[in-house]
């Protein structure tokens, strides 16, 4: 824990508690986001730095946990407090972050600038340094391909669970809840491939379309008036219906919690895909399992955004970048090969999705805990 004390705009000093939690390393430098909100809960991001050790194994990327955050409101502050607050957390933690150490990323509140700002600061100490951070702003060696990942990843898992079930994304229908960076980019290519999205919900609120929503459409309209309200494809529905409306796929991009007992009872969907965080609370795990409902876990459904972090990193130790053609392509080698490992474990141990990749995830950390000599 580091305390950054920055002189507002104003001139008035302002303190603001930020920390990074490094949970692992037995695999490679730890690896996980930085989070600019105003309830940053210590336990909650020890939890994080631990969901991104698991994940990073599951996904067969060299890297351990890492979490970490600074507790402000981000829309309250302006860009250039924003900024001195990034630089003078990096001063306090850039010897606890580094290329082959701990490398950052963007979460919630923060972006590509934070992370050029963290760069810019971290190379004062180090010399020029670009893959201390992934998610980068093109220009400073970010990757093409970054921007979509996580929402392609979560495309590419869909599909490769369905597969297993002699079934495609064209005329299945779909349900997401959330429609930012992961949902949008999970809607549109979803709608390419001819998935029929009959709902969709953002902080707005929420539509629906039994005959399937123009998601290009969808987006110009939001790009234009910041809602998804009164969008003519569509009409308005509430938003607590959405995550028990009848579809073939439910897919919450939005946030923890969401599935829990009092609504799990109802949900109609027949697979649900976790592009959130903790979407689904354990009891409502248990009691969708008992429905038959196909849970694709969140640790492998929405690792394609680190896997993509993890192809930046490569590109800037390189000195080489690729085209997203390549970065695509990679991707979705990833994510097949692990949904087939995670099956593996399943088969193996007769257990579902979410005990299969926790099992994956925990048995390559132990090997290489084991290997390494660190055993206790």
């Amino acid at each position: 824990m580091v305390e950054c004390t920055i002189p507002k705009d104003d001139g008035s000093l302002v303190s603001y508690v930020g920390f990074r939690v490094q949970h692992d390393n037995a695999r490679g430098p730890m690896k996980g986001g930085i989070r600019y909100h105003h309830e940053v809960d210590p336990d909650e991001v020890n939890a994080l730095a631990q969901l991104m050790t698991w994940k990073t194994a599951v996904a067969d990327i060299p890297y351990g946990g890492a979490k970490g955050g600074i507790g402000c409101n981000p829309g309250a502050l302006s860009k250039s407090e924003l900024e001195r607050l990034t630089r003078v957390f990096t001063q306090k933690i850039h010897d606890l972050i580094g290329i082959h150490t701990d490398v950052p990323a963007p979460d919630m509140g923060t972006n590509a600038q934070t992370m050029a700002w963290i760069l810019d600061e971290y190379s004062k100490f180090h010399g020029h340094s670009p893959a201390v951070v992934t998610g980068k702003p093109i220009d400073l060696g970010g990757s093409v391909g970054r921007e979509a990942a996580t929402g392609r990843g979560v495309v590419f898992a869909t599909e490769a669970l369905l597969a297993e079930y002699g079934k495609s994304i064209e005329g299945l229908t779909f349900v997401i809840q959330g429609f930012g960076n992961v949902g949008s980019w999970a809607a549109k290519l979803i709608h390419e491939r001819g998935g029929k999205i009959i709902a969709i919900s953002d902080i707005s609120g929420a539509i629906k379309n039994p005959n399937g929503i123009d998601i290009p459409e969808l987006l110009k309209y939001r790009e234009s008036n910041g809602t998804l309200l009164n969008f003519s494809g569509g009409v308005a529905m509430d938003p607590k219906e959405l995550l028990v409306h009848e579809c073939d796929v439910l897919i919450p991009c939005a946030l923890g919690g969401v599935l829990n007992k009092e609504n799990a009872p109802s949900v109609k969907a027949k697979f649900i895909v976790e592009a959130a965080n903790h979407p689904t609370d354990p009891e409502a795990d248990e009691i969708l399992s008992k429905k038959g409902i196909i849970i694709l876990p969140d640790i492998y459904a929405n690792a394609g955004g680190v896997t993509v972090s993890y192809f930046e990193w490569v590109q800037n130790i390189q000195g080489f970048m690729w085209d997203e053609e390549k970065v695509n392509s990679e991707l979705k080698k990833y994510m097949t090969r692990a949904f087939h490992n995670i099956k593996g474990m399943c088969k193996t141990h007769d257990c579902d999705l979410r005990m299969g990749a926790f099992t994956l995830g925990v048995n390559r950390v132990a090997r290489a805990t084991v290997l390494r000599g660190w055993e206790a």
